[in-house]
């Protein structure tokens, strides 16, 4: 299994290298002048471009610009380095007036505590889902767990959103979009409220507010509702097909011919073997989450990456459109490192291979 790790590992880099270079090719779509401008704060001017395009060698070959990209260049004078994603530096975001960085470190953990909070149900309920159905084959369970995935996958996100929105916040008033109510807005971000975490919900139990906890988690109940619903239907279809195969083995044939308990047939021999393919929808699921909070976050007004590279892209931000989408790219390749060494924990052939 170590042998198996270090040959993942061994990858990474590789994959880093290739995402560097998707987005690095996306830049040089814009021509020197265009790339100048990303680098000016406010509106730039001619001098100003031509004094970027020369600082930042954007006339130069392909091969120094992708260099000169990656680790940034010194300056002559005040002998900072300015620029280099490898030293985190994005770029400068015009819709958020500050580094890329910066606005992914402020916005990212919204989305990360809106994600584990989804992470739960979406697993728990969609793979209970998909084995009383593969259970209860042909039944009725499985014939209103068949009609339910064919809805949830091809209902729209954001349409369900808007239904939840105008349903529980527009009639009934129950669950608000946003992040905090405005009350507990200041006193998170009063020098009372300590962020021991950067996660809200977590820093409101941690500071014993669980007003502060409850409001949170009012505001984000629809979002995860929406995360959760979409989700479901895959993991219910994934489970279901997993689990109908494996009641078909041999092995679970034996169980019952030796007259095990059916409860035991299911969740001690066929269950476990009918998660192998489920670990994988599972670490691809979370990273769908994160990508997938783009449009959920816009609809409920929600302070995430996602609703940030929303308006980023509504106002052609390059910079930080591409900085979000090398972040996003960072975080697949974790994900996927993740599932891999968790495939090979769960399943013995791997190991033995």
């Amino acid at each position: 299994m170590l042998t198996y790790i270090v040959r993942r590992l061994l990858l990474v880099p590789f994959l880093l290298f290739g995402v560097t270079i998707l987005i690095f090719g996306m830049l040089q779509f814009l021509d020197p002048v265009e790339r100048a401008s990303l680098y000016i704060r406010g509106d730039p001017k001619a001098n100003q471009i031509e004094a970027a395009i020369t600082k930042y060698c954007l006339d130069c070959p392909i091969h120094i610009q992708y260099f000169n990209w990656m680790i940034g260049k010194v300056d002559s004078n005040t002998g900072e380095r300015e620029g280099g994603i490898l030293f985190g530096n994005f770029g400068w975001s015009k819709t958020g007036s500050q580094p890329v960085a910066d606005l992914i470190a402020r916005r990212f953990p919204n989305t990360l505590d809106l994600t584990i909070w989804a992470v739960g149900p979406v697993i728990l309920v969609g793979i209970w889902l998909g084995v009383q159905a593969a259970v209860h084959h042909n039944g009725i369970i499985d014939q209103a767990a068949r009609i339910f995935s064919i809805v949830g996958t091809s209902f729209p996100s954001f349409v369900f959103g808007l239904l939840m929105l105008m349903f529980f916040y527009a009639n009934l008033q129950w669950f608000p979009p946003g992040r905090l109510s405005d009350e507990f807005s200041r006193v998170v971000n009063s020098d009372q409220f300590v962020r021991h975490t950067s996660l809200l919900t977590f820093d409101a139990l941690l500071n014993g507010r669980f007003d502060i906890f409850i409001d949170a988690l009012r505001h984000m109940f629809l979002p995860i509702l929406t995360l959760s619903y979409i989700s479901w239907a895959t993991f219910l279809r994934v489970t279901r097909s997993s689990m109908l195969e494996t009641l078909r083995q041999e092995y679970v044939t034996t169980a019952r011919a030796k007259g095990l308990p059916e409860r035991d047939v299911i969740f001690k021999h066929a269950q476990p073997n009918a998660m192998l393919p489920v670990v994988t929808l599972a670490g691809f699921q979370v990273v769908g989450l994160l990508g997938g909070v783009i449009i959920t976050e816009t609809v409920f007004d929600y302070p995430g990456i996602g609703s940030a590279a929303a308006s980023a892209s509504a106002q052609l931000d390059v910079v930080t459109v591409l900085g979000f989408a090398l972040f996003n790219g960072l975080i697949l390749i974790v994900a996927n490192l993740l599932v891999d060494i968790l495939y090979a924990v769960v399943d013995p052939r791997v190991r033995l291979s």
